[in-house]
């Protein structure tokens, strides 16, 4: 499969198909995570970050994995802003307004919106998939169901990745 050719004119389907071939033809982690990074900074139209933080089982704190966008925060806690709330409720958070919700951490302040899918290994969230928008109210039900389709592809596929 060809991954020049995804654009913003590429079905939802399609680029979970891209995603899917990502995902299944590579066994390393973080360059499974970075690519599927890129992707959705390739195809989704008027973002400004997208990428992914990583919670070791028994920690307190997401780590930043990778990314596309701007310089981002390297640590968040379990619990704290939408990154830190969706890893610890274990939902998808979309945030029509980052500044109507409590505790919201700008990492980027020209951040408007924001969207935060988890990512589980079992039953144990181990990572979330954050995107960010420098528009309000961004994320439609669209984008919404092709981030958990890609997180639950990442989930099906955690395990058998390796990292080092």
């Amino acid at each position: 499969m060809e991954f020049d050719n995804v654009s913003d004119a590429a079905t939802p389907h399609e680029v979970i198909a891209f995603a899917q071939a990502i995902i299944e033809g590579e066994s390393d982690r973080i360059a499974t995570l970075a690519n599927i990074s890129a992707l959705i900074g390739q195809y989704l139209p008027r973002i400004n970050w997208a990428g992914f933080y990583l919670f070791a089982p028994g920690t307190q704190e997401g780590v930043l994995g990778p990314f596309q966008g701007q310089i981002a925060c390297t640590r968040i806690a379990l619990g704290s802003g939408v990154v830190g709330t969706c890893a610890q409720q274990g939902k998808t958070i979309v945030v029509p307004d980052v500044d109507q919700f409590p505790g919201h951490i700008a990492c980027d302040k020209a951040s408007r919106s924001e969207i935060v899918v988890p990512i589980r290994d079992n039953h144990d969230v181990v990572a979330v998939l954050d995107v960010d928008a420098p528009i309000l109210d961004r994320f439609q039900a669209e984008d919404q169901f092709l981030l958990e389709s890609i997180a639950a592809l990442l989930s099906k596929n955690w395990s058998s990745m390796r990292t080092f």
